[in-house]
């Protein structure tokens, strides 16, 4: 068993989250070369990493439980990524607990690029997607990937039209790499896998759980060097994401609105609290590149 097999089996663990998956990347952090090993890892120090007392009852069942995984995780397939591997971005490995396993299919270079989240409104309005229209072909013509997560509106508008400019689009979703959400996105899914890159903090069939969603969005604020809000009402996934990129220390770009209108509300608000109002692709541009 190799160092990959090792996180892919610990990653499957049930009983094993974020909070005990970064326990286990600063370990093997302080370890220097973890690649180096040796491997496998006895399961008395994987134990003692999570802070388990050996024979206790929690170390008993996640004994259990990382054993049947580890078969898993030697029979899995498809493809993963990392925090230790070299084409793990490091972006994403500055944030507060980043995953310790990536699913994928497509083409790992995307993640080199400098990138943009792109987050909104489901139900957009036709002044939020005349707003899309108007400001992101430029910045796909640039080379800045467009990162967003696959839900409708403002997400999938995104995705199309870094499709129809040659764009590379990035998309994380909230279920397994075989599952789509909503299931009439399944294409555009497929597209993206193909042509773009495709992440999954989940493996194959994992279903479209609430709490996969907040999850998910930590990972698209932390890919992206900036995230642009193109409407959000005052309460929304949209604003969790920009937060999330505040928290992050990245650049939040918001695009003005009427002030009498619902889904301006989000982004005027974040205007108010400092983030950067975007009037045209050029203020999209200056940011990315800044921070890349």
């Amino acid at each position: 068993m190799n160092l990959k097999q090792f996180l892919l089996a610990l990653h499957l663990t049930p009983g094993v989250g974020k909070v005990k998956e970064a326990k286990v990347i600063a370990a093997l952090n302080q370890q220097g070369n973890p690649e180096q090993g040796p491997y496998p890892w006895p399961f008395l120090t994987l134990a003692l990493v999570l802070g388990l007392e050996p024979g206790s009852q929690p170390y008993r069942q996640i004994q259990a439980s990382y054993e049947w995984s580890l078969d898993k995780a030697l029979a899995y397939q498809g493809d993963w990524l990392t925090y230790f591997d070299k084409y793990y971005p490091k972006r994403l490995s500055e944030i507060y607990q980043p995953p310790l396993v990536l699913f994928y299919q497509g083409d790992l270079r995307a993640l080199a690029l400098p990138s943009l989240a792109v987050v909104g409104a489901r139900a957009a309005s036709s002044y939020g997607l005349t707003a899309l229209r108007q400001l992101l072909p430029d910045v796909i013509k640039t080379g800045i990937g467009i990162v967003s997560g696959l839900a409708k509106g403002i997400d999938v508008m995104a995705h199309q039209t870094t499709f129809h400019y040659g764009g590379v689009p990035v998309a994380v979703i909230g279920t397994g790499l075989d599952r789509a959400y909503p299931a009439n996105h399944r294409l555009l899914q497929e597209q993206v896998g193909q042509q773009g890159l495709l992440l999954s903090e989940y493996p194959v069939g994992s279903l479209p759980l609430r709490s996969h969603f907040p999850d998910r969005n930590r990972i698209i604020a932390g890919l992206s060097s900036a995230t642009l809000v193109i409407e959000a009402k005052h309460y929304s996934g949209s604003l969790i994401t920009a937060n999330l990129a505040l928290q992050e220390n990245r650049q939040v770009l918001a695009v003005p609105g009427p002030i009498d209108a619902p889904l301006s509300v989000g982004p005027n608000e974040l205007i108010q609290a400092g983030a950067l109002p975007v009037l045209t692709s050029s203020d999209i541009i200056k940011a990315v590149s800044c921070l890349t």
